[in-house]
């Protein structure tokens, strides 16, 4: 499935979460995408985007790493559910929204925490979640300044993303 709709599923149901759980599942579920976005990139992306989405995804991996994972079946993953990646810059826009409604969801989430456990993996999701947008933009500079080098150049990229 196309990284985009992906990520506008993820945001959808963050947005819907109903209570704690559900929202941490796709607190989880948002950076595991956003590590197999980064993964996808560093692997075949743009070569100026590579060393930045490398970092994407070791950030998002730790994003995944505090949290608790959620008992989800492989077919419910959506990291696994991503097969291509089309638009480079779509994705990373698109990315960057969602690793921001993360973020605000964290916050709310760790304001309510009944235990400090969960206070302070909210705490360290949230680092990780800011730190995964810094390098999602980062990698959005880079490709605006290459179309300024190369009209067109992202879409003729012979890379394949």
């Amino acid at each position: 499935m196309d990284a985009v709709r992906l990520i506008l599923t993820s945001r959808r149901a963050l947005a819907g979460g109903a209570d704690a759980a559900e929202m941490m599942a796709e607190v989880w579920q948002a950076q595991a995408l956003a590590q197999a976005i980064g993964s996808r990139l560093a692997v075949s992306g743009p070569p100026e985007l590579r060393g930045e989405a490398l970092g994407l995804t070791e950030l998002a991996g730790r994003g995944c790493g505090v949290l608790d994972p959620p008992e989800l079946d492989l077919g419910d993953l959506r990291a696994a559910q991503l097969t291509k990646l089309d638009d480079a810059r779509e994705t990373l826009l698109c990315l960057g929204g969602l690793l921001g409604e993360v973020g605000i969801a964290l916050v709310g989430m760790a304001s309510a925490a009944a235990d400090e456990t969960t206070y302070w993996q909210c705490m360290e999701a949230i680092d990780a979640a800011d730190e995964s947008r810094d390098r999602v933009l980062e990698m959005l500079r880079k490709l605006a300044a290459r179309e300024e080098v190369m009209p067109g150049g992202i879409q003729d990229s012979p890379s394949g993303v």
